[in-house]
């Protein structure tokens, strides 16, 4: 029998989630899991009882053409890894691995360099979690580990996320 190995299949599921993101440009799925066991779990959508894009069937980032990783405040949605930590008890995520998968809205393909944004990095180390695993493609992925992130303060050199 040949069975999927535990990290693809989190992010299978994390994959599955983003199928719930309302955003046009690209939706990501996430979610939390501690000690092999779903903490939660968050998608790309906008606030609860606000407008999604997709219902408005507009983005004004691009309609203003910014690219990515660049002025996320003009952003209607709430990112997907900050929807998995708020649905979560802090106390569910210290020592959890957070796995996260992008598509684009348009192509159906996945993200490349995907990368957790520098607010949700933020969110992340707080929220004690200690690796986050992003997909590559449909059996390769990234292992990041949150300390990295703690040591080599990358908010100081600009680097961008999603």
């Amino acid at each position: 029998m040949n069975r999927r190995d535990k990290e693809n299949y989190y992010l299978d599921i994390a994959q599955a989630v983003s199928e719930r993101g309302t955003c046009l440009r690209r939706n990501f799925g996430a979610i939390i899991v501690k000690n092999d066991q779903i903490q939660s779990t968050g998608y790309t959508g906008a606030p609860r009882g606000r407008k999604n894009c997709c219902d408005l069937k507009t983005c004004l980032r691009e309609s203003m053409n910014i690219p990515r990783g660049e002025r996320y405040e003009l952003c209607r949605s709430v990112h997907a890894e900050a929807n998995a930590i708020i649905s979560s008890a802090r106390s569910d995520m210290i020592d959890s691995t957070l796995y996260l998968v992008g598509v684009d809205r348009k192509s159906g393909e996945l993200v490349k360099n995907a990368c957790s944004c520098s607010m949700c990095k933020r969110l992340i180390i707080n929220a004690g979690i200690c690796r986050v695993i992003i997909r590559n493609t449909p059996n390769d992925f990234t292992v990041v580990y949150v300390q990295d992130w703690v040591e080599n303060d990358d908010s100081l050199d600009g680097k961008k996320g999603y």
